[in-house]
């Protein structure tokens, strides 16, 4: 019967019985440590006998291993435990030495990243890699635990659409079947469809975007939290129900994976009852009085005023998080609530140490201004691919409004890497399709 590298602890002077991968070789001499790593952690093993330890011979890092032995305790090794009298069994053998030491700590330097990707299939088998991945998987977890305990229903949106649907140059174009077809930048028309059902839904899928762009915060295929809320009375709720599921992601990651996070070197969060709050204008102003800078395009919030929003708000209001609002009316995309008599769109971003986490904005329920502000926005509302988003107006759908939030964004963010590829398994970026 197999024990598990965390179990080992409950069988002291026990015979037991571990498999794993070969993880470490320390040979001494006369002492000989095996490190096996399984997926709850590693142990430590002693083999003394040579004839065991003859089995061994040119296996490398990764051997698939069946080791069993005395459990003995020693404070000095991992778990306070280790095995002795060990008996190897080798049931996979790797004998070519890998290009990578994954048993050492893995260089994150930005010149070394095309490295650690081209080796991604060995690297995650590092102990400190893999936290960023176990975090990423819980707080992906955590949020689906958050929505569906308010009665949020999880839905699935195809990927791929009819070329006029969503259209522009940021689109993947695809052959289908002899008819142009993109893949989906958003979920944004099903889950505003889907709002007419059930009210509130949610969708944590993937969005593909084909964009140019070489930066830290870029991907071309990234993961996306999309959530929609139906009869909401006004934005300030739709902030609202972001902002407490955002936080309280936060607060569950930190203290699940305190010494996690803590070994990856991750800031030290900091959170406000209320989530400070700041209209776009008022960014534009303090930027400009605080640097000197004029801003030319008033419309959206530069990258350095993220910063140094992001900045204010830690240093002087003890909070990582910070909505942006009331964007002009200039930015409104067509499925936007606005509020000409202000001259604002009904529409905020929610920003977490630096950069933009997720667009949270109200949306235009009624069919007849929706048909207004697409005619205005240069769009076919005949066009076939609008039939059935305009459907669901035609026949009712409540006030509503949402967000879309980028998982890779905030998985990078709440650990603190910096680069968005270090937060996803298998980056897809201008120039790696593979592995």
């Amino acid at each position: 019967m197999r024990t598990l590298t965390n179990e080992i602890i409950n069988n002291i002077g026990q015979t037991i019985t571990i498999e794993g991968w070969l993880h470490k070789k320390r040979l001494l001499g006369g002492l000989n440590f095996i490190t096996l790593r399984d997926r709850r952690g590693i142990a430590q093993t002693l083999i003394e006998d040579k004839a065991e330890l003859e089995k061994l011979r040119g296996m490398q890092i990764g051997t698939v291993l069946r080791l069993t032995g005395i459990v003995i305790e020693d404070e000095r090794a991992p778990g306070g435990v280790e095995l002795h009298d060990v008996r190897v069994e080798v049931l996979t053998p790797v004998t070519t030495e890998p290009p990578i030491e994954v048993d050492k700590p893995i260089d994150h330097k930005p010149e070394n990243l095309d490295t650690l990707f081209d080796n991604r299939v060995l690297n995650v088998r590092n102990l400190q890699e893999q936290k960023i991945f176990k975090i990423r998987a819980a707080m992906t977890q955590y949020i689906r635990e958050h929505l569906i305990e308010r009665e949020f229903i999880e839905i699935d949106t195809p990927k791929l659409l009819g070329a006029a649907t969503e259209g522009g140059a940021e689109v993947f174009t695809l052959d289908y079947f002899g008819k142009e077809a993109t893949l989906a930048q958003s979920p944004q028309f099903y889950k505003q469809i889907m709002v007419g059902a059930y009210e509130r839904v949610f969708e944590i899928n993937h969005a593909y975007r084909a964009e140019p762009s070489a930066t830290t915060r870029h991907i071309t295929e990234s993961t996306m939290l999309d959530v929609e809320i139906g009869f909401v009375q006004d934005h300030t709720e739709v902030r609202n129900v972001v902002g407490e599921l955002v936080t309280n992601v936060l607060e569950r990651t930190y203290s699940t994976f305190a010494a996690e996070l803590k070994s990856l070197q991750a800031p030290e969060l900091q959170l406000t009852d209320k989530i400070p709050e700041f209209t776009i204008a008022q960014i534009h102003e303090m930027y400009t009085k605080a640097t000197k800078i004029e801003i030319t395009d008033t419309k959206d919030l530069t990258p350095d005023e993220e910063r140094f929003i992001c900045e204010y708000a830690r240093k002087e209001l003890g909070s990582d998080l910070v909505f942006a609002t009331e964007f002009p009316l200039s930015a409104a995309k067509f499925y936007h609530k606005v509020d000409t008599e202000k001259g604002i769109t009904e529409w905020a971003d929610l920003l977490f140490r630096g950069i933009e986490l997720a667009t949270v904005p109200l949306r235009e329920n009624n069919y007849e201004k929706m048909l207004e502000q697409m005619e205005n926005a240069g769009l076919d509302v005949k066009n076939p691919g609008y039939k059935y988003y305009l459907q669901a107006f035609k026949y009712g759908l409540p006030p509503h409004g949402g967000c879309g939030l980028g998982v890779d964004r905030f998985v990078k963010q709440t650990i603190g890497l910096k680069n968005i590829k270090e937060a996803t398994l298998f980056p897809r970026d201008l120039n790696r399709l593979a592995p």
